[in-house]
């Protein structure tokens, strides 16, 4: 855990307006960055790209629908048949097993973002 040292407050004489503005603009920055801000619950502490873990999501394994719907013709209709029926079932597969990794990549990044 990282330790950082009390920011001061920030001097009201012998300055502009303007910087002190700028100064209480910073201190508060640095605190916010520094989780030092004083907050009980840590709301306004800022996160790190340091501090998050997740890996970038793999490649998907669905990358469109396999199944063409050309089986037979009954009665002018187009019905699909028992290959394109297998073919859609493991398309649906593939996308819900993707689905699921991207599920568990965002829970992992908001765990870590809510700390």
């Amino acid at each position: 855990m990282s330790r950082f040292t009390a920011v001061p407050s920030v001097p009201t004489g012998n300055m502009t307006e303007w910087q002190g503005q700028i100064l209480r603009a910073l201190k508060e920055n640095v605190e916010l960055l520094a989780g030092i801000r004083g907050e009980a619950d840590l709301q306004s502490k800022a996160v790190t790209k340091g501090q998050l873990t997740v890996n970038q999501t793999s490649a998907p394994t669905f990358s469109r629908v396999s199944a063409t719907g050309q089986g037979y013709t009954i009665s002018g209709q187009n019905v699909a048949g028992l290959d394109d029926f297998g073919k859609l079932i493991n398309d649906v597969q593939l996308l819900a097993n993707d689905v699921a990794a991207l599920r568990n990549t965002v829970n992992a990044l908001i765990a870590q973002l809510k700390g």
